[in-house]
């Protein structure tokens, strides 16, 4: 009986749950439509499904179905949006809205989309650059995608969707071309705010936010303490309470590049050192994660240190000698070896043949000692005669 009882209450508690997933969907938004704010941002809107009141239900909108967590639940049947083409690689947007009893909602939905696009067709524009200068203004520079769409004209506003920040745009007044780039100073603050500038011809537009940039790191001192290398640089002059991350990448003798990154405020790097190399250092510097993304691209090549030539000629050529020696050595070896190491008969053989034999001839093998004979001069003795005696005179 326990076990009916317990079964009854697990399909009804099942039942319920399944009610409550499987609702139907409520009717979706009607008449969805979008205004361009200005060319960083659109506002879209849509009118209350038939038969539902207001304050009764809740919207939800997003670019991706398949990201729920990109999911944005509204109570107001309009949102305003930030839409740059350049962060996409495109000029139009796809938008779906739907209808939900509240932001907790997990029953079916059915949405409609709205197709965002832009005024005017995207208009590429290649390698923006944006330096922040000593006044702290911005010296932005590119290259056009298609020359023939010159010229650009580049508006500017802070970015951002308050009504303080909507503002009708900042024309560029300070343009210049120089070494295939066309360029203008901005004058906005690239530290404090996000600026987001827009580019625009006759017949195309590309929007975009501003990525600030420094100077490229130079390393002003690079000394040798004991076995390392003391690496120090000019600190940047924004940032002051920000921690920088230095990328140094450097080469030494043959071997191949080598990069470590070193998070400093202002104090010298330390690196290992082979005092028999040359070395060659570049660098770049990137804001921490605690504060305003500001970064540099690749520095100059720096050098420091010879390559010790004579170690290295040593180092080569002195195993090919000593190699070439050793093998020479073996075959003069194995060529005179009869010379080097001859055959000697064994003594024991000898007497042995001797004791069995007696005085008959012995064999021996292999060849006995045989003295070389010593010249030996012949002497002639001529006698003398007495005819040859002369007598003294008294």
């Amino acid at each position: 009986m326990a076990f009916t009882v317990e079964f009854f209450t697990f399909l009804t508690f099942t039942a319920v749950i399944m009610v409550h997933h499987c609702k139907a969907a409520l009717p979706p938004p009607t008449d969805l439509s979008y205004e361009w704010v200005d060319e960083f941002t659109v506002n879209v809107t849509w009118k209350k499904p038939s038969g539902l009141q207001d304050g009764k239900v809740w919207y939800k909108y997003c670019l991706d179905l398949e990201l729920p967590e990109s999911y944005v639940c509204v109570k107001s049947r309009n949102f305003s949006a930030t839409l740059l083409t350049e962060e996409t690689g495109s000029s139009n947007w796809t938008y779906f809205v739907w209808t939900v009893e509240d932001c907790s909602s997990q029953n079916e939905i059915t949405e409609v989309r709205k197709i965002i696009q832009t005024p005017k067709p995207r208009a590429e524009v290649k390698d923006i650059k944006c330096i922040i200068t000593r006044t702290r203004e911005m010296n932005c520079s590119w290259i056009p995608g298609n020359p023939a769409n010159m010229p650009l004209k580049l508006s500017y506003r802070i970015c951002g969707l308050t009504k303080e920040l909507i503002k009708p745009l900042r024309e560029c007044d300070r343009p210049y071309v120089g070494a295939g780039r066309y360029g203008c100073y901005l004058t906005a603050d690239g530290v404090e705010n996000d600026t987001c500038v827009s580019f625009e011809t006759d017949t195309g537009m590309s929007t975009s936010k501003i990525a600030p940039m420094i100077d490229s790191p130079v390393l002003s001192v690079v000394k040798e303490e004991g076995d390392e290398l003391k690496l120090s640089w000019v600190h940047p002059k924004i940032g002051v309470n920000c921690s920088w991350t230095y990328t140094v990448c450097y080469k030494k003798c043959s071997h191949s590049e080598e990069c470590h990154d070193y998070t400093t405020q202002g104090e010298p790097v330390f690196i290992p050192y082979d005092k028999s190399c040359r070395y060659e250092f570049w660098s770049s510097v990137k804001t921490d994660r605690y504060c305003k993304t500001v970064f540099s691209e690749r520095g100059e090549v720096v050098s420091y240190g010879t390559n010790d030539e004579k170690l290295t000629v040593v180092a080569i050529v002195l195993p090919i000698i000593l190699s070439v020696c050793i093998f020479l050595s073996c075959y003069c070896f194995r060529r005179h070896s009869s010379i080097i190491c001859p055959v000697i008969p064994d003594p024991s053989a000898i007497f042995k043949e001797m004791m069995m034999n007696g005085n008959k001839e012995l064999k021996v093998s292999g060849s006995l000692y045989t003295p070389v004979p010593e010249p030996i001069e012949s002497c002639k003795v001529d006698p003398v005669t007495d005819n040859l005696v002369v007598p003294l005179n008294s």
